[in-house]
Formats: C-alpha cells, sequence, structure tokens
C-alpha cells in the first residue's frame, strides 16, 4: 500500500510540475508568481516557494497536511499556502491553481464583478466576483477568496489575480484560461468607442448552466 501512496504522490506532483510550467508558458504568470496545488488523500502537494518551475524536479515534491503542517520535502512552501488549504477545507476541490493573468487581474482593478459578457461563466457557477484586496499570503485574503467562491469554482482577487479550482488539474487549469479569456473580451469589448457591450442576463446563463450538464461525451 505504501507503494501505491507513493506512485500516486509521485504521478501528481509530475502533473503539478507540468501545470505550473504551462501556466507560465501560456503567459498566466510571469517568473514564480502564481502557484499550484492537487490534493492526493489528505496529503496538499504545491510548488513551491520562490522556485522558477522549470527547475523542479521529482526530488522536490513537496506536500502539507491539511492543517498546514509540512509533511513531504524540504523546499519552503508557496506564500498563497493558506489559500489553497482554505479551499481544500471547505470544497470537494482536488486541485488549485492561482495565477496573476494580464487581462483578469486588470478587470480585478475595476469591477466588484467580471459582467456577463460570455455564457461560460455559467462553467464556473455564476458571476465571477472579486475579492476584496488583502496582503498576499495572509488569512484575511483567504478568508475574502472563500467568500466571493461561494457556489463558484473561481474568482478574481482585487489588484492580484485569480483563483480557480476543480475536481483534477487539468479542469482547474481550464477554469483559469477560460476566466482570462472571458476578461480579454470584456475588456475589449468595452474599448470599443461609444458603444457599450450588450450583457447576458441571469435567466440567460441559468439556462446555460443547465445545458451544460449534459456537455461532452457520455461514458
Amino acid at each position: 500500500m505504501a507503494r501505491t501512496a507513493d506512485e500516486a504522490v509521485a504521478r501528481a506532483w509530475d502533473d503539478l510540475v507540468a501545470t505550473a510550467r504551462r501556466t507560465v508558458t501560456d503567459g498566466l504568470v510571469v517568473g514564480t508568481s502564481g502557484n499550484v496545488s492537487v490534493r492526493v488523500g489528505d496529503t496538499v502537494l504545491t510548488t513551491p516557494s520562490g522556485v522558477p518551475y522549470d527547475r523542479l524536479t521529482p526530488a522536490d515534491v513537496l506536500g502539507v497536511g491539511l492543517d498546514g503542517v509540512q509533511v513531504l520535502g524540504d523546499l519552503v512552501p508557496t506564500s498563497e499556502l493558506p489559500m489553497h488549504l482554505a479551499i481544500y477545507r471547505t470544497t470537494r476541490a482536488r486541485a488549485v491553481v492561482h495565477t496573476h493573468a494580464v487581462h483578469a487581474t486588470a478587470v480585478s482593478t475595476l469591477v466588484p464583478e467580471l459582467p456577463l459578457i460570455h455564457y461560460m461563466a455559467a462553467a464556473l457557477g455564476g458571476p465571477v466576483r472579486v475579492a476584496p484586496y488583502a496582503l498576499y499570503g495572509s488569512d484575511e485574503l483567504a478568508a475574502h477568496m472563500l467568500t466571493a467562491l461561494t457556489d463558484r469554482t473561481g474568482c478574481l482577487l482585487q489588484n492580484h489575480g485569480t483563483v480557480t479550482y476543480g475536481d483534477s488539474l487539468p479542469q482547474a487549469y481550464d477554469r483559469t484560461a477560460q476566466l482570462e479569456w472571458m476578461c480579454q473580451v470584456w475588456l475589449t469589448a468595452t474599448a470599443a468607442p461609444h458603444r457599450t457591450p450588450h450583457l447576458l442576463t441571469g435567466l440567460q446563463l441559468a439556462e446555460v448552466g443547465e445545458k451544460l450538464r449534459g456537455y461532452g461525451q457520455r461514458g
């Protein structure tokens, strides 16, 4: 059983590192900003603080318990650990992605909620809220984030970035990418002179949410 658990951790770490590197490749973070985590049992694997993702190896595996006590590795966990743990303690999340994506961060400084510019907001549970600003890595920021995430799987952090979670790393990452894209669409539309973007209604979004329940391949 121990070997099986070790193999699961090793696979999850490889997936985590690959996802973290993708955030850089896709332009969602710069340098070591942002962070990624994945839950394996009661252990949360997370990116370390201040280490470029391209330098991470299988030997650098880093994990903490849900209580925040480090149980794997010697590197210091991400400074945003309180945010990640808050999500795992209060939801069924298996993965969390936090980025400093340009368009999403810009939107976070302009509005308290991303306007309903596109129906894919339904994939995040509804209109995407902006959590009020608080110092990075603080319990206050984690609390603001949880409020913004009520009945949602993603939110914006004011003057900071994005947080999304999902049942897997691919799902959490896809939600991050979708959120950044919607923010870019809204900023692009509002930049058109003498034009006001058409927005969806709550009813229209609810219809999309219902339809998305049957989206994709069955089985």
